[in-house]
């Protein structure tokens, strides 16, 4: 498995062909999972073992991409903290204890995983028995979690949040220290299984200003990075809208920083400083337009991604779910031109050289 292409790319090594997974491959634009969740919540998915390694594996056998992701919930390791929280459909986790004083700090759980969420540690044996490819364990990190504690549900503006960071500094840091905690274990947890890389979901912290993210984010995200980095398993960071924060992922400690589709590959390797490996970057809103359309794109993500070791192609975000949805077709044929078209660029190159 250390040979597979996809954990070559994390280390930044040469590869017979671009490794491709796509974040949200499980989930709603698939049938057989719309008929599952006819029968089962989400959270119930990822309690229960089997139904998790099932889900998780769909998208590998579906759509022959070289990774598979633990389907599961960045709110998940919140709730042995004594976060009360549930996920309301089509709107996301809303929290019914919302955190926005010291006190509701001070209350927080620093707890061990293995003990809190065995099913967890065992849905990543039973995924590693039966799946081919690697598998991404992950965690949302301490700002993103933060975001929804304090607000109590999505938002557009995070104004809780920022009120919180700014007027109460030291509970800020508290917060994040305690999350930042409860990400380590959670991360440790999973690589222990058999995870083979990770990924941090920061999906929202594109939000603030670059002096708020290196003053009251980057030093957790250090600490968590550092905190496994023992391991020797990948470490992928990864956040929407960060653009302008890119150069302080790389200083983060991951070995892949993962982009949206608002910033090229070529740009976000010079912003980054070429030290990191690079994922992305596909508008998920393309799945829905004409192939041509899909080609001529992931096309130039790809010619793009070849100038340097150490790509993977993905989407800027998750796949939406649409009416009509993505088709599982069309994520099939993306995943098969990725790999085809980066193999024969690959192959050309190594003639010519």
């Amino acid at each position: 498995m250390a040979e597979h292409p996809f954990l070559l790319a994390c280390r930044r090594q040469s590869v017979p062909y671009v490794p491709v997974w796509y974040m949200r491959q499980a989930g709603r634009y698939q049938p057989e999972y719309r008929q599952l969740r006819e029968r089962y919540s989400l959270l119930d998915i990822c309690r229960i073992p089997e139904l998790c390694m099932e889900v998780t594996r769909l998208p590998v056998t579906q759509l022959g991409v070289d990774a598979a992701i633990l389907f599961s919930d960045i709110m998940v390791p919140l709730g042995p903290m004594g976060i009360d929280f549930d996920i309301v459909e089509h709107v996301g986790p809303v929290t019914r204890n919302p955190v926005q004083s010291a006190s509701d700090v001070a209350r927080l759980r620093v707890y061990d995983p293995a003990a809190e969420l065995p099913y967890v540690a065992e849905s990543v044996r039973l995924i590693c028995d039966n799946v081919d490819v690697p598998l991404i364990g992950f965690a949302g990190a301490p700002f993103t979690l933060a975001s929804y504690i304090v607000e109590g549900r999505p938002s557009r503006d995070y104004l809780k949040t920022k009120r919180l960071m700014w007027s109460e500094p030291a509970v800020w840091q508290s917060l994040m220290d305690k999350l930042a905690d409860v990400v380590i274990r959670y991360l440790r947890m999973q690589i222990e299984a058999g995870a083979a890389a990770v990924q941090v979901f920061d999906s929202w912290v594109g939000s603030l200003a670059p002096e708020d993210f290196q003053a009251h984010v980057l030093p957790a995200m250090r600490r968590i990075f550092a905190a496994i980095a023992d391991t020797g398993v990948p470490a992928i960071y990864f956040g929407v809208g960060t653009g302008e924060l890119l150069p302080m992922f790389a200083e983060a400690g991951a070995n892949v920083v993962g982009i949206d589709w608002r910033v090229s590959i070529r740009e976000a390797r010079r912003r980054t400083g070429g030290g990191v490996a690079i994922q992305g970057n596909l508008d998920p809103a393309l799945l829905l337009a004409p192939w041509s359309e899909i080609e001529r794109r992931a096309r130039s993500v790809i010619d793009q991604g070849l100038e340097a070791d150490g790509f993977i192609f993905n989407l800027g975000h998750g796949v939406v779910f649409h009416q009509p949805p993505v088709a599982v077709d069309t994520l099939r044929r993306l995943t098969e031109f990725v790999h085809e078209y980066s193999a024969l660029r690959i192959g050309a190159g190594r003639n010519d050289a």
